[in-house]
């Protein structure tokens, strides 16, 4: 899918709003977006965004711009930041922001800029042009090269008041950036479950291939078990901002260790033609295992760790 198509999908998309976290349809909402990943990946990664930044606009009150497309830009890496600055009667952000995708393609863009207390703030694109600059060349691989991945570089981009949303370190303490974090999941989900679908039109029979494609398949079904369960759990209880944490770092470690299986068996049952040869299943292998990294591995699992002894440490108190 090219960019043009790319947009032109993306905004069809925009005609059946994803439902929000919380609000009593979240498996609903696991489902769309695993349907996405299933479609295309470079697609997923814009569309998961675009309906994070209306759930976390919603989350604060606010709607979104009518027809825009919003990308959620909040990496932070040490020696990249971004600060906010306030002359007179204006606001001002500067500094520089990795892994910003979308850009180019998005009309607007919810960022963090941490200095001096961390806020978010609704970025418009269109209207900053003279202030902020993307730099796509650090950005090497094919794997998701439609979605523009970039550095941005903002030099006093001028905003209002009202384009900050929420108060210091609201955007990393509220419940929904959690509830938020299992769509990722969901479109992992969904990218490993269109290689199982490569792996079914398929006409091998051996016992091995087999095998793998009996495995897979049951990988599919338990993540569509994992997202659809997490969704009950946030529509039961989505104020509870420390069960919703171990339960996203929960559900991201599960779908990203059977994606990740899958991602194997398909070597393994088919060798080496998808990967090299197919170029459809050869780009999704190699989007969903970049995309499968914004799962943090072992640091996330210890801070899961950490959050589950610090619980049976204060439910020890508490007897």
């Amino acid at each position: 899918m090219n960019r043009e198509a790319l947009l032109e999908r993306m905004r069809s998309l925009l005609a059946e709003p994803v439902p929000l976290p919380g609000c009593g349809d979240t498996p609903r909402r696991h489902e769309m977006l695993m349907s996405i990943g299933r479609e295309d990946l470079s697609l997923a990664r814009l569309a998961e965004a675009h309906f994070d930044a209306v759930a976390i606009l919603a989350e604060a009150g606010r709607q979104p711009h009518p027809g825009a497309i919003y990308a959620v830009w909040a990496s932070e890496i040490p020696g990249h930041s971004m600060t906010l600055e306030r002359k007179s009667n204006m606001i001002l952000v500067r500094g520089e922001k990795m892994f910003c995708s979308g850009a180019g393609l998005v009309d607007r863009a919810l960022v963090t800029v941490p200095l001096p207390d961390h806020r978010l703030v609704d970025l418009d694109l269109g209207n900053a042009e003279s202030t902020i600059g993307f730099d796509f060349s650090a950005w090497k691989t094919s794997a998701f090269s439609e979605v523009r991945t970039s550095k941005m570089f903002v030099d006093g981009a001028v905003c209002s008041a009202s384009d900050i949303v929420g108060e210091p370190r609201w955007y990393l303490e509220r419940p929904g950036f959690w509830h938020g974090a299992c769509g990722p999941a969901a479109c992992w989900a969904g990218g490993a479950e269109g290689i199982v679908d490569y792996a079914m039109q398929q006409r091998r029979t051996d016992p091995h291939t087999l095998a793998h494609l009996g495995a897979m398949h049951a990988s599919v079904w338990a993540m569509k078990s994992v997202l659809a369960t997490a969704a009950r759990e946030i529509d039961d209880d989505p104020l509870d901002v420390s069960r919703a944490r171990v339960r996203a770092r929960t559900v991201r470690h599960l779908v990203e260790v059977m994606s990740t299986d899958i991602l194997r068996r398909l070597a393994r049952a088919y060798g080496p033609h998808p990967i090299a040869m197919d170029e459809s299943i050869s780009r999704r292998y190699q989007e969903l295992d970049l995309y499968l990294r914004q799962f943090h591995a072992e640091r996330d699992l210890e801070a899961l760790g950490r959050d589950l002894n610090g619980a049976r440490a204060a439910d020890s108190k508490s007897q």
